[in-house]
């Protein structure tokens, strides 16, 4: 199983805009990716809405797991990029 603990990149954390971002693109792997911050249990990248919920922030340590380790990389590179930008 790969793993990554990366720093949420966007400037308003983990909204709408970039959680449907990284859901969408997560649908797009071949594997299932999740996220989750400490704490909390890991939820489906490819949902938006459940991405939502892990209500982090700007700064904030998401951990970003899957059995693929590029599909792992994929999402993790999103969500350490400022999507807002």
């Amino acid at each position: 199983m790969a793993k990554k603990v990366v720093t949420v990149g966007s400037s308003v954390g983990l909204h709408a805009r970039p959680a449907a971002t990284i859901s969408q693109e997560a649908a797009k792997l071949g594997s299932v990716v999740t996220l989750a911050t400490e704490g909390h249990d890991p939820i489906d990248a490819r949902s938006t809405l459940l991405i939502m919920t892990l209500g982090a922030g700007a700064g904030d340590y998401v951990t970003v797991e899957g059995d693929n380790e590029a599909d792992v990389a994929t999402v993790a590179a999103l969500v350490a990029k400022d999507l807002d930008a």
